[in-house]
């Protein structure tokens, strides 16, 4: 019986050390070099002490507020956010609805869709999108005599939009 069936079709990989001991490059020091500091004047950063700052959270931009649009927060209670969305498409007329989550809210806006979803049998279908939102916070000083002008910083967040849906009767 040959035991080497396999030896064939395996791919061999020159790169991958055999013994893990033995460093990649040896001209290279096994330890990460530190971050370059940077010396150059037109490199601006700014570093922000918490201490003299305070962090301000601006309000996401929303979509067109529709009668049948959701937003998904994590402060409301799930169960509230839940029945809201099914007393929409039960008693509100609605053939639709579109449920959105931003952040953190994005795994809560999913379950929401598949439990209307599962309390349907199957009736209702879902169609999902994400995308990318930018989000603006301000930085206010916290004694504005000795600190400098607020300062705004801009910062990017995921975001998903579920349509749920009755298919149109054929």
């Amino acid at each position: 019986m040959n035991l080497n069936l396999f030896a064939a079709r395996v791919p061999t990989f020159p790169h991958i050390r055999k013994d893990m001991t033995e460093p990649r490059n040896q001209g290279m020091p096994s330890h990460p070099a530190a971050a370059p500091v940077h010396s150059d004047p037109t490199c601006l950063t700014v570093d922000i002490d918490p201490v003299e700052y305070t962090l301000r959270k601006r309000l996401p931009r929303k979509l067109p507020k529709r009668r049948n649009d959701v937003y998904v927060n994590m402060k409301t209670d799930f169960r509230a956010q839940l029945a809201r969305c099914q007393k929409l498409l039960d008693g509100g007329g609605h053939r639709e609805i579109c449920v959105h989550g931003l952040g953190l809210a994005i795994n809560r806006a999913i379950n929401i869709a598949l439990q209307l979803q599962a309390s349907s049998q199957g009736a209702l279908q879902l169609a999902a999108n994400t995308s990318t939102v930018e989000l603006v916070d301000d930085l206010e000083p916290e004694d504005p005599d000795e600190a400098g002008e607020p300062l705004t910083r801009t910062r990017n967040n995921s975001a998903i939009h579920i349509k749920v849906f009755y298919p149109d009767p054929q």
